[in-house]
């Protein structure tokens, strides 16, 4: 079945970095465009970050707020897709979540927390 678990969330401090990881399993990894989406308290989820599949270039895409600061990357030899966070703001504390579309259904991992101090 389809799994998908983030890990690499934590405390830092305004202006700081972390880099998010998303371990996928049980689809063609290589073939899936992989989302990371953020959540925070009281608000609707949005997308960060977008990757197509390599075949069709690895293309990204990012949600208007983080342009620039952070970067999505994936490595198909280890089924894992990346969310590189740097010059984090306050206003960056979410619990993050990477997603895949696998036929025709949204699959969601647990989520890892981001909290960024002022």
């Amino acid at each position: 079945q389809v799994q998908l678990v983030e890990s690499g969330g934590g405390l830092v401090q305004a202006g700081g970095s972390l880099r998010l990881s998303c371990a996928a399993s049980g689809f063609l990894f290589s073939r899936y465009v992989m989302s990371w989406y953020r959540q925070a308290p009281g608000k609707e989820r949005e997308l960060v970050a977008g990757i197509t599949s390599s075949s069709t270039g690895g293309i990204t895409n990012y949600g208007d707020s983080v342009k620039g600061r952070f970067t999505i990357s994936r490595d198909n030899t280890k089924n894992t897709v990346y969310l590189q966070m740097n010059s984090l703001k306050p206003d960056d504390t979410a619990v993050y979540y990477c997603k895949v579309v696998f036929l025709n259904r949204d699959y969601w991992g647990q989520g890892t927390q981001v909290t960024v101090s002022s």
